[in-house]
């Protein structure tokens, strides 16, 4: 059997129970210093509050340690003897003493001591060699790959002289001891007492009731104290670390198992003492799962009168260390546990909801000031974590010219994944998910595994795994969806109660906000471009011409080109003004695919159209870009089912240092003017 110990942590081989009794002995017998001159003799780095907790646990190295250093500070040498014998008055465990009182004899509790031994040290293991009704003869073996030490010989000696003092007896007596017998491992001790019956007229009857009421407000007082203790605390990790730190003031065992169930859903909250990280959580999953640990382990629920939370368990190396009444022990402690629990959560449930009340709020406030729909889609994105509680967010939006979902937001995700996030739309046809939010517009979880291979490989490059859809429909009309994303398995089983109140919540002010934005944005569309053919109106195409302004110069020079067709008010008389329409979006259409990438047409008024032309590399290219425009009018228009040709007058203009926007169009539709008197434009056929 070897000692259980966490991992980076010091050994957990020897009780707080024996450093605490220690302690106590030090200080009552010392000089008014001797506590501290035991500490600084055996150079241990606890101090000595934490020496006197009996719920932790030291190394056996420490323990030799502090033997050692407490000879020498009361300068006996059998004062570890006398530490042993002195356990009850130093304060031995209360939950101890009641277990052993309740064994009913000495030679029970001497049958049973294999088990108590595992409460004050792991690396040493008892045998009972024999027993009658006033002795015990005993064996103490100690594990392999520890160095014997007679102190501790002498203090498992004394220790056992108390357990006929629970009894109201007088304390046994030492009648032989052997020690370092057989493999040198091996210490056998002989401890006698007096019967019952010989002291039944010296003794005072209400000695054993005393020492069992003392014991039982000893064992009150340590639950109301850890009740208080753990009530005290507002933060969830600070009370389960709390709650297995104390499970140890209920029952003393060298590891303690707390595994709770997440108030949100999702992992489990596991917090251990004394166990390796991969065995505590193997443990905790037998444990929720409500499996059988064996006799190495005390399990009891931690459970309130509405629910249970989990379950604690005090976990022994073998099947050796646990004892009759520990379990009812624990779950009185765990009641106290599970009230915290209780009372932490609804703090924690209504703090939540106010946090996220005002993330909804917030939410409201930022929409208003959000008029783009990008930046509309950014602001539902960063909220839905707050308001929902996932790991990251998106929005897409539908575009019914392509017919397919495109990414417009996301919260969150690091920017590899915001890449691919990005540059992934989805189609109806290669997702069966998109499908079906497509036609019944409601929301669906989407779980990693469960999706189509394109959604599968989705979620596998942006690192999630489950995705609750939730679509934006306005008057029928699928917007896209918003979606909340999980990395671990924290997401909501099903969607219903207040996590599909929340998710329509944000829906239904992302769908108002674009909802106006779409409207403002075809306002400020209708209020910069021309009607007619699409093109930016006079206003939009100024603003364009003076951004370009301070660009222009020497290798980079900007012309303009001003544009006006030729007897265009015959073409109205003749066919009739819808005609006269139609050759303006043709018009429209044939300069737009005449111009370079980054030049902008616009229709000023009637049949006037400007052309920015920006980063010429000499300003003679303006008159060949000219050129490219007339040309355009080769060919002839289609109107109202006959071949109509039109010409157009083109006047140019090069930026000159010194002029500005109004000036540079004013100068090209002089020369437009000058142009038109140097020629005559055909008849409409």
């Amino acid at each position: 059997m070897t000692a259980v110990r966490a991992a980076g942590a010091e050994p957990r081989e020897t009780s707080g129970v024996t450093t605490a009794g220690l302690l106590t002995y030090v200080a009552t017998h010392g000089e008014p210093d001797a506590v501290a001159r035991l500490l600084e003799l055996a150079g241990v780095s606890y101090t000595a509050e934490e020496l006197a907790d009996q719920s932790r646990w030291f190394s056996y190295a420490t323990r030799v340690r502090l033997f050692s250093a407490a000879t020498e500070v009361l300068g006996d040498p059998d004062v570890m003897f006398h530490v042993g014998a002195a356990a009850l008055r130093s304060g031995l465990a209360h939950s101890l003493e009641l277990v052993l009182r309740a064994l009913g004899s000495p030679r029970q509790v001497f049958r049973r001591l294999p088990r108590a031994v595992a409460k004050f040290t792991t690396v040493s293991s008892m045998e009972i060699l024999e027993t009658t009704a006033t002795s015990a003869r005993t064996a103490l073996h100690l594990h392999e790959g520890y160095e014997h030490s007679a102190l501790d010989c002498d203090f498992a000696r004394g220790l056992a002289t108390t357990v006929p003092q629970l009894f109201g007896l007088p304390a046994g007596v030492v009648t032989s001891a052997e020690c370092r017998t057989g493999d040198g491992r091996t210490c056998i001790y002989e401890v006698s007492w007096e019967r019952r019956s010989r002291l039944r007229r010296r003794r005072n009857s209400g000695t054993d009731t005393d020492r069992e009421l003392a014991a039982l407000r000893g064992q009150l007082r340590t639950l109301q104290s850890t009740a208080t203790e753990l009530a005290g605390s507002d933060d969830l990790d600070t009370v389960l670390r709390q709650i297995v730190a104390r499970a140890g003031q209920a029952v003393l065992a060298p590891a303690h198992l707390l595994a709770v169930a997440a108030p949100g859903g999702g992992p489990p909250l596991v917090h251990s003492a004394g166990l390796p990280y991969e065995e505590a959580q193997e443990l905790a999953r037998r444990l929720l799962a409500d499996e059988d640990l064996g006799p190495r382990a005390v399990v009891v629920d931690v459970a309130s009168a509405r629910r249970r939370h989990g379950r604690l368990a005090a976990v022994y190396p073998s099947g050796d260390g646990s004892m009759a009444d520990e379990q009812a022990m624990l779950a009185a402690y765990a009641g106290h546990a599970a009230a915290a629990l209780e009372l932490l959560f609804a703090l924690d449930g209504a703090r939540l909801e106010a946090e996220r009340a005002g993330a909804l709020l917030s939410l409201a406030h930022e929409l208003a000031a959000a008029d783009a729909v990008d930046a509309i889609c950014q602001v539902v994105a960063n909220a839905l974590p707050r308001v929902v509680g996932c790991d990251s967010a998106s929005v897409m939006l539908w575009d019914p010219s392509t017919g397919q979902l495109q990414a417009r937001a996301s919260a969150d995700v690091g920017r590899p994944k915001q890449e691919v996030f990005f540059e992934t739309p989805l189609r109806p046809e290669e997702s069966p998910e998109l499908l079906e939010l497509l036609s019944t517009r409601e929301p669906r979880i989407i779980r990693d595994g469960e999706g189509s291979p394109a959604v599968r490989s989705l979620l596998a490059q942006i690192g999630v795994t489950d995705v609750v859809a939730l679509p934006l429909v306005t008057d029928g009309i699928f917007l896209g969806i918003a979606t909340a994303s999980w990395t671990t398995e924290a997401a909501p089983g099903e969607l219903t109660g207040d996590v599909l109140v929340r998710l329509q919540g944000v829906g239904d002010q992302a769908v108002s906000a674009l909802q106006r934005a779409r409207l403002l944005e075809t306002v400020r569309h209708q209020a910069h471009h021309d009607a007619l053919t699409g093109l930016p109106n006079r206003v939009l195409f100024l603003e364009r011409l003076l951004a370009e302004l301070p660009s222009a110069g020497p290798g980079a020079h900007l012309g303009v080109l001003f544009c006006d067709l030729d007897r265009f008010k015959q073409v109205n008389d003749v066919l009739g003004h819808a005609a006269g329409d139609e050759l303006l979006r043709q018009v429209a259409a044939r300069l737009g695919a005449a111009i370079r990438p980054g030049d902008t047409v616009g229709r000023l008024s009637g049949d006037e159209f400007a052309i920015i032309l920006p980063g010429l590399l000499d300003a003679a290219d303006a008159h060949g870009l000219a050129d490219r425009v007339v040309d355009c009018f080769d060919e002839p228009f289609r109107l109202e089912g006959r071949e109509v040709t039109v010409g157009t007058s083109v006047g140019v203009a090069v930026h000159q240092p010194g002029s500005d926007a109004e000036e540079l169009l004013r100068q090209a539709d002089a020369a437009m003017y000058r142009h038109k008197q140097g020629q005559s434009s055909p008849r409409p056929a």
